[in-house]
């Protein structure tokens, strides 16, 4: 019956995930080893919330980022230095009790993503600052955003939402856990672009890769503030070590650009901008 009604163009099946096994690696087939990554924690502030919850999905991919299949999966609880509040139990599901008496083993994740090449997570702005708090480790690793490096509704999704996407490609979860974002993230980057006849994974491997300019618009005038929302800078409110101010992230060939508009529409001077370049082993780090 699902497979009637998905030969027809008046319906959409969806099917329920299910986690890929462990596969063993064929003897001398090149491939390279990825992390997902997620974590749940008790608020939104890496320098003071804490982890509870750490997913992690281990897999090889191919140079030309074809998804070969999952090598380890991790999971484990961490029990805070204070309650879990009523609202972070109702988003996450994660009781006290649940928690009770769990850690994360250091040596158990440092082991697990030792042979990796990068960690790709669904929010890497924020994972990646947790990540690296509890396990410095991470901070030499490259990462990628799936949320924010692949321009998902230009390739004919709804939405950069993981149930957005997950649906898109024809699946449905019922998320309790950390890890089972992962295993569903990992089935969206296995999904071809209908626009690039290449896995989505292929192009955010692409994205991650290509270094950006982070250009910092101090001193802005506040009047101006709403020109520069609605050029796509974003509010930095000082935190972290970082200037008080907006700022915007562009690719390399388009600085010049973005300079020459802060000259003329801004600041209607000549100035010279701090910019900083990332690449993946800098991007979402809270060091930069």
């Amino acid at each position: 019956m699902a497979e009637a009604l998905a030969r027809s163009p008046d319906y959409r099946v969806l099917r329920r995930l299910v986690a890929r096994g462990i596969y063993v690696p064929t003897s001398g087939q090149e491939v390279r080893t990825g992390i997902l990554l997620d974590t749940e924690t008790t608020g939104l502030d890496c320098a003071k919330d804490e982890i509870i919850e750490l997913g992690m999905v281990k897999f090889d991919y191919t140079a030309d980022g074809r998804i070969v299949g999952v090598r380890d999966v991790f999971s484990a609880f961490n029990e805070p230095s204070g309650p879990i509040s009523a609202e972070v139990t109702a988003l996450t599901g994660i009781t006290n009790e649940m928690v009770a008496g769990h850690k994360i083993d250091d040596a158990a994740v440092a082991a697990f993503v030792e042979d990796s090449l990068i960690t790709i997570a669904h929010n890497s702005n924020f994972d990646r600052k947790f990540a690296e708090r509890y396990w410095p480790l991470f901070e030499q690793k490259a990462w990628a955003c799936s949320a924010t490096e692949v321009d998902w509704r230009s390739h004919g999704f709804a939405g950069a939402q993981l149930g957005y996407l997950l649906n898109g490609a024809g699946y449905f979860h019922q998320a309790h856990r950390a890890v089972d974002d992962c295993h569903a993230l990992l089935e969206i980057l296995d999904v071809t672009l209908p626009t690039t006849r290449a896995p989505a994974l292929a192009l955010l491997l692409e994205n991650a890769r290509r270094p950006t300019m982070r250009v910092w618009a101090e001193g802005s005038p506040f009047e101006l503030k709403d020109s520069l929302k609605k050029r796509g800078y974003r509010w930095n409110d000082g935190s972290h070590g970082r200037p008080k101010s907006w700022f915007i992230d562009v690719d390399e060939a388009a600085l010049d650009g973005e300079i020459a508009f802060l000259r003329t529409e801004i600041y209607m001077r000549d100035v010279e901008p701090a910019v900083q370049r990332l690449t993946a082993f800098t991007r979402f780090s809270a060091r930069v």
